[in-house]
């Protein structure tokens, strides 16, 4: 090609207005040029999140769209059209690559450098749409993250990532910080920045306001809902969001770390707090995970301050700046260590009011620390009509379910009606850390048991946030009283006195299940500790089975690579009856329904159909019809063999005509010897993830725990039984 052949090709305007900068050959990408720009996103959908100035905190707009589609696409992509360097990873591009559901590489998840957009545009777009057109095609949904203005002026920026957007064919989400603006001027920044994007021939189809507050959230939403033709929304800062680590903060004022664990360190600081006066005065202005900045020769103060924070009886501090630089005499570093504290202390040659101002000025990186994360999230979901975007880029949920995709729906699904849960077993650390995540993600309302300075006290020594749970002391004699009375009346007929009741409700599992009995909690997870006996048994006694359901069951949700069925009685009835095997298939058909699984029950046997006989069989062609008699409208089928009720071949040839054979999502074993063993070897075969087991049958929920639990594990568990709580 000639250099006039090359001038007339370098820049081409399609038919729907867009301009692309092409020849893969001159720029020399060694990629595919992807064709006509415009039809890049065919099959995979996108968005272009972008800002028209720095600092908008757009960051809650670009983890709340990835989380919003790892819910519905097995298959997410992240790109960034321009970094600072290509030789060095990018941290906001690094935090967002890192999110579940994330499946791109960071060699692929960027297209070129400022330095070489700056040299020449035409060349950068041309290497931006190469290896956008090179990866795209690999993700169901890809997520496009714009500049962040540190490269030229506003304004020319604000133009590029127009044309960069027209180039990929992304649909556009700006957001425009409401930050110390009136909402005319948010009104007229937001309208100046979807016009230059219209301009440039890309479609804007979201405008969201960041940095909101309370206060001004209806006027600021009344002022974005101007701009005609895009959908809206205000999303409130979190102060934790912008909040710096601990780690932040000790380099920021250059100290070096006395004591503390380093992942301590991680643990975000509402602020900073100069401790000038004497002590009472300094505990009575203690505020949660605020960093205390004292005089190191301020002795007097130092192990008072420790102490309150070791105690749980005064907010739990992030750390402790000692200023000035000296040396801590040795018996006071011996008073210090006595205490057995765990809060984080450093020591800076700086001045009290530098190091004040130092943290004070500081701000924190929004995406540094997975709480950061969750509670973006969660501002995301609440806050902007999730349903409304995803069909404005044209994302329609995915016929197969992944294990990932299963959580985040129910963490979703449990956030719709929020329910109070009430976990027992405070002392174990997997329950604290399940605890704040939950508390976090918004899934439940949380309820611990056991002393609330001891719960508190280790929570900090963990470095996790309890902000928001309700922390239930056992040894309350009015709520012993009120328990024990209600206990004994309903156990009277079995002999139970008063004083045996009041025994009774020392154990955590009584206690927390007469919470959920009498209302003051929705449900109850436990078992982390304690025996399934132990957990079960209460509810036995006094929450009792729902009407015409004689047996409490249990189900597996069995998470495969593509979709979730339901496997029970896998943990619970030993070796059920007919009529027990009905109540456990018409339970685990309840149970599909509520998560969303369309319930095709299989009645499992060595048999199928009518070609087998004998005692066990009968048993299950029993338990079939009496399923049948109970629910007609459900689909059932038995007995029936494993691989004719989940592979539509052998189904079809073994039971022709079924609603089940081939097809079944539900699977109900004969006993518990089968059942157990069935679901432990699908698990450890196939990689599937085993939720469970879930209670089925009792009239409020309550769900046992393997002692082997992992955190993910119980925060699962605690997003089933809010969920539950909600039917029951």
């Amino acid at each position: 090609m000639t250099l006039a052949g090359y001038g007339q090709a370098r820049r081409i305007r399609h038919s729907t207005g867009c301009t692309c900068s092409v020849l893969r050959a001159y720029l020399g990408t060694g990629l595919p040029y992807p064709g006509n720009s415009c039809s890049l996103s065919s099959v995979t959908r996108s968005i272009y999140v972008a800002a028209p100035e720095v600092q908008t905190g757009w960051s809650v707009i670009a983890i709340g769209i990835i989380n919003a589609l790892t819910r519905e696409v097995s298959n997410v992509g992240v790109f960034r059209p321009l970094v600072h360097d290509a030789r060095r990873h990018e941290g906001f591009l690094d935090a967002l690559l890192q999110q579940p559901g994330v499946k791109s590489t960071y060699e692929e998840s960027y297209g070129t450098t400022y330095e070489e957009a700056m040299r020449d545009r035409d060349e950068a777009m041309a290497t931006i749409v190469a290896k956008y057109g090179a990866m795209k095609d690999s993700f169901d949904a890809v997520v496009v993250v714009g500049t962040n203005y540190n490269a030229a002026t506003s304004a020319s920026e604000l133009t590029l990532n127009a044309q960069i957007a027209a180039n990929l064919n992304a649909p556009v989400c700006l957001a425009v910080s409401t930050r110390d603006r009136t909402p005319e001027e948010v009104e007229g920044i937001a309208a100046n920045a979807v016009d230059e994007f219209r301009r440039n021939h890309a479609h804007v189809i979201a405008l969201m306001g960041t940095r909101v507050t309370d206060d001004n959230r209806e006027a600021m939403l009344a002022a974005l809902g101007k701009t005609e033709g895009v959908l809206t929304a205000a999303l409130e800062e979190d102060p934790v969001v912008r909040s710096p680590s601990l780690g932040e903060q000790f380099e920021a004022v250059e100290a070096t770390v006395m004591s503390g664990r380093p992942e301590q360190l991680a643990r975000e600081s509402q602020g900073g707090l100069v401790a000038a006066m004497t002590l009472p005065h300094v505990l009575d202005r203690l505020f949660e995970e605020g960093t205390i900045i004292v005089a190191s020769d301020r002795t007097e103060l130092i192990p008072g301050l420790v102490m309150a924070h070791s105690s749980g009886a005064f907010p739990q501090l992030a750390g402790m700046v000692l200023t000035g630089g000296y040396e801590l005499p040795e018996s006071i570093v011996k008073l210090i260590d006595s205490v057995k504290h765990e809060l984080p202390i450093a020591r800076t040659d700086l001045g009290t009011y530098t190091t004040a101002n130092r943290i004070g000025n500081l701000q924190g990186r929004h995406t540094s620390s997975p709480r950061k994360i969750e509670i973006m999230r969660r501002v995301f979901d609440e806050q902007v009509d999730v349903r409304g975007l995803l069909s404005a880029m044209s994302v329609e949920r995915a016929d197969i379910r992944t294990p990932l995709m299963f959580e985040y729906q129910l963490s979703e699904m449990a956030r719709r009606q929020k329910r109070r849960i009430v976990l027992p077993e405070s002392g174990d650390d997997r329950i604290l850390e399940s605890a704040s995540i939950v508390l976090r993600r918004g899934t439940a309302d949380i309820i611990l048991l056991g002393d609330p300075n001891t719960v508190k006290a280790r929570a900090s020594s963990l470095g996790l946030s309890l902000d928001g749970a309700e922390i239930v002391d056992m040894s309350d004699p009015a709520l012993i009283e009120r328990f024990a009375s209600k206990y004994a009346e309903l156990r009277a007929k079995k002999g139970v006195t008063y004083e045996q009741a009041v025994q009774k409700m020392t154990d955590p599992s009584y206690f927390g299940t007469m919470m959920v009995y009498l209302g003051l909690a929705d449900g109850m997870v436990s078992g982390a500790v304690n025996t399934t006996a132990n957990t079960i048994r209460p509810s036995l006694e006094f929450v009792k089975t729902k009407p015409g359901v004689k047996v409490v069951s249990s189900s597996f949700l069995m998470c495969m690579s593509d979709r979730v069925d339901v496997y029970g009685d896998c943990a619970v009835n030993p070796n059920p009856t007919a009529e027990q095997l009905a109540d456990i298939a018409i339970g685990c058909a309840e149970t599909a329904s509520i998560f969303d699984i369309e319930p095709r029950v299989a009645m499992l046997s060595y048999s199928t159909g009518t070609s087998g006989s004998g005692e066990d069989v009968d048993k299950v062609r029993e338990a079939t019809e009496l399923v049948r008699q109970r629910d007609p409208e459900l689909k059932v089928d038995g007995p029936i063999q494993f691989d004719a009720a989940i592979d539509p071949t052998v189904g079809k040839k073994k039971m022709p005509g079924s609603e089940v054979a081939g097809q079944a999502t539900v699977f109900v074993f004969p006993d518990l010897n089968t059942g157990n063993n069935t679901y432990k070897a699908v698990q450890r075969s196939s990689g599937a993830v085993a939720v469970g087991p879930v209670l089925q049958g009792l009239n409020k929920p309550v769900n046992d725990l393997s002692r082997g639990a992992l955190v993910d594990d119980i925060v699962n568990t605690i997003a089933i039984t809010a969920i539950q709580a909600q039917h029951s």
